[in-house]
């Protein structure tokens, strides 16, 4: 069975939806708390390819430029992974982590983007396979003081916010970044929120504004990052079996 190897950077940032969405299209999940020693449960950054068939890149706290081993680790894989031509998600964190690592730039914004608030996608974005079925704005989860300010060499932008123009974007065939969290569930969304609480603080937000955007932005939220997950399971990791139909 296919391995998808999902790299997570705490207990509460985990693969959600994606996560779900991966298994029900018959893929194994090799899901590895980086962040943690071995007692304590965690699992060291693959150091090569070995029975890999797609590598998730999740959102966390930490920042590009910390000092943590599994960053620098988490980079060699992706650069490995994406010239073999391996299916990549990044998200968030992840979305900066393959950015940093194919040569782009990441830095720290002027005032965090936190809450719910619309991703536009641009001419190439509203043509991309990975966000078909997917309005052309429209709501998205956001929680992090750091963005991709330059492009790696040969990448696509694809949607961006006012607050925050790098907000997805495609290098090569299969990888693919995205700084908003489509991962999340409902759930997760306001778990989210409530521990972004000092990161809205000096955004100007209050946990009820943020609570209220998702309520208000709910249904279109689900709906449009359900088919997100789909079209990714079934156009991104199952390509070459596609191709091989």
């Amino acid at each position: 069975m296919a391995r998808i190897v999902i790299l997570q950077h705490n207990e509460h940032a985990h693969a959600g939806r994606l996560a779900r969405c991966l298994r029900d299209h018959g893929f194994r999940l090799d899901i590895r708390r980086v962040d943690l020693p071995p007692e304590a449960g965690g699992k060291p950054v693959p150091s090569d390819l070995d029975n890999l068939h797609g590598l998730v890149v999740l959102g966390g706290a930490q920042n590009v430029d910390e000092n943590h081993p599994f960053l620098a680790q988490e980079q060699a894989l992706i650069r490995m992974a994406h010239e073999a031509g391996l299916p990549i998600v990044g998200i968030c964190l992840g979305c900066q982590q393959i950015a940093k690592a194919l040569g782009g730039r990441v830095a720290r914004m002027a005032k965090p983007e936190v809450g719910m608030t619309p991703v536009h996608l641009n001419s190439v974005g509203q043509t991309e396979t990975m966000l078909a079925g997917i309005p052309w704005s429209s709501p998205q989860l956001h929680s992090h003081a750091y963005e991709v300010v330059e492009l790696p060499p040969g990448a696509t932008l694809l949607g961006s916010t006012p607050a925050c123009k790098v907000q997805s974007f495609r290098i090569g065939v299969r990888t693919f970044a995205f700084q908003h969290h489509f991962e999340c569930d409902l759930p997760m969304a306001y778990h989210l929120m409530e521990r972004s609480v000092p990161l809205a603080a000096e955004a100007g937000l209050t946990l009820d504004e943020l609570n209220r955007q998702i309520d208000e932005n709910a249904e279109m939220f689900d709906r449009s990052n359900d088919r997100r997950c789909e079209n990714l399971a079934t156009f991104a990791f199952t390509y070459h079996d596609l191709l091989a139909v």
